[in-house]
């Protein structure tokens, strides 16, 4: 079996397992209630949902989909909330396309500290955009994640695109 290696991830997983406490320390509750979007990273804010960059990414334009309300598995979203998570998700895929020009995407959620979610308090779907070849040595040989933008820059420009929609 091949091993992938993602060393860059260490300081988010380990924040995450530090993040215990009551649902006023969940990192996706703060961010959702924050009024200032661009200190939070937040993109877009439904009703029920909002889009958020991660800090982290696995990709440049690595967002999230994550609903207000604090709950730990998708079977407990109501049903309007599971309609607009849904199609945040979709949207989101719309602007990701158009931006960056993706050739594919990962799409997912992970439920549960043994589903491999690194904050398994709040769930929320990843929305990674992906191109042909965009897989290369760097993470693995030169424990080095390779980012062509700031976050700041992409936040700037698909806060643009967001807006529109």
């Amino acid at each position: 079996m091949d091993t992938l290696w993602a060393p860059w991830r260490g300081a988010y997983v380990k924040k995450a397992l530090n993040n215990q406490g009551p649902e006023a320390e969940c990192v996706f509750c703060q961010s959702g209630s924050q009024k200032e979007e661009k200190e939070a990273l937040v993109l877009y804010k439904g009703k029920f949902n909002f889009v958020l960059m991660n800090l982290y990414p696995y990709n440049l334009g690595h967002l999230l989909v994550v609903p207000y309300e604090h709950l730990d598995s998708v079977e407990k979203l109501r049903e309007e909330a599971r309609n607009e998570h849904y199609l945040l998700m979709t949207e989101t895929v719309k602007v990701l396309r158009s931006h960056f020009s993706c050739d594919g995407f990962n799409v997912g959620m992970n439920i549960g500290r043994s589903g491999g979610a690194g904050i398994d308090r709040h769930i929320h779907t990843h929305v990674v955009p992906r191109w042909n070849g965009d897989a290369n040595f760097m993470p693995i040989i030169g424990k080095t994640k390779v980012m062509s933008d700031t976050i700041a820059d992409v936040y700037n420009a698909l806060a643009q695109k967001f807006r529109e929609i």
